[in-house]
């Protein structure tokens, strides 16, 4: 007899989704989001890749349940999601820490807010604050903290509540070259030890290719989901490898190809990639 397989299940549903925004001053529609279709099973990475504008934080914001859907259906774990729940955390690009609170507070806020008691509270906040390298800093206040720290609580102050689902959008994208790939990494670190669903959002193909199980691509406003591509370079990844950079080029090969798009190349970090393969 062969080997059971393992029971698949989907964890974050879109069917036929389309999101529509009116503004009131001028009276018009602004179409963000049409038919788009996704499924995301349980502990996968998944990044949601494209240009500037093309609704990947809309999208993002319908699964965390900030916003409804104008057409279609969002489910989470094959329930409709109609409000934010505990069950999916969100990292935004901005730490969005109270300044007034140190950081084991701003991790304890949530946990106080679930009525967890104070001596479980304090466990979880030093034990997150450990995993990601801060429990030195627990007293700090964010203004005492660089952006990548910030950035780190805000990720403690999210895994200290369990989700199982993290919505993360554009999280190190304000954030220099090499605190990013050390973020990254720590990502990667934690993911790999607490097993979460991941959608992540970026326009950077790089950290797209290096993070993800798959990466869909979505066109600029108001198309869909145009590619869905699987990442099987084996993990640990290394970035530099030739297997990433050839993963990256077949992304910006797709990219290339879409109206009105600002390929991710012009930054600096990719178009080092892009002379690299060039020989430059």
């Amino acid at each position: 007899m062969g080997a059971r397989k393992s029971r698949v299940i989907v964890m974050i549903e879109l069917h036929q989704v389309s999101k529509v925004f009116h503004n009131e001053e001028t009276g018009q529609h602004v179409q963000a989001l049409r038919d788009v279709s996704l499924q995301i099973e349980e502990n996968e990475f998944v990044c949601l890749l494209g240009p500037s504008g093309c609704g990947k934080s809309t999208l993002l914001n319908l699964v965390a349940g900030f916003d409804r859907p104008s057409g279609g259906r969002v489910l989470f774990d094959r329930e409709p999601v109609r409000t934010p729940g505990p069950d999916r955390g969100v990292v935004f690009q901005e730490p969005t820490l109270f300044p007034w609170l140190t950081c084991e507070q701003n991790v304890a806020f949530g946990l106080r807010n679930l009525n967890i008691e104070p001596q479980r509270r304090r466990g979880l906040v030093r034990r997150f604050l450990t995993l990601v390298g801060l429990d030195s800093f627990a007293r700090a206040r964010p203004h005492q903290l660089s952006g990548g720290m910030k950035q780190r609580v805000a990720l403690a102050r999210v895994l200290a509540l369990n989700p199982r689902a993290l919505l993360m959008d554009e999280p190190f994208g304000a954030l220099d070259a090499q605190t990013r790939d050390r973020l990254q990494d720590e990502l990667l670190r934690i993911w790999e030890t607490h097993r979460k669903t991941v959608l992540f959002v970026t326009h950077n193909v790089e950290e797209a290719v290096y993070l993800a199980d798959r990466v869909a691509v979505l066109a600029p406003a108001p198309d869909s989901i145009i590619a869905d591509l699987p990442i099987s370079i084996p993990r640990p990844r290394d970035r530099f490898s030739p297997e990433i950079r050839e993963a990256t080029m077949a992304l910006m090969a797709v990219l290339a190809n879409l109206p009105c798009c600002v390929l991710p190349s012009q930054s600096e970090e990719v178009g080092q990639t892009v002379r690299l393969q060039e020989g430059g």
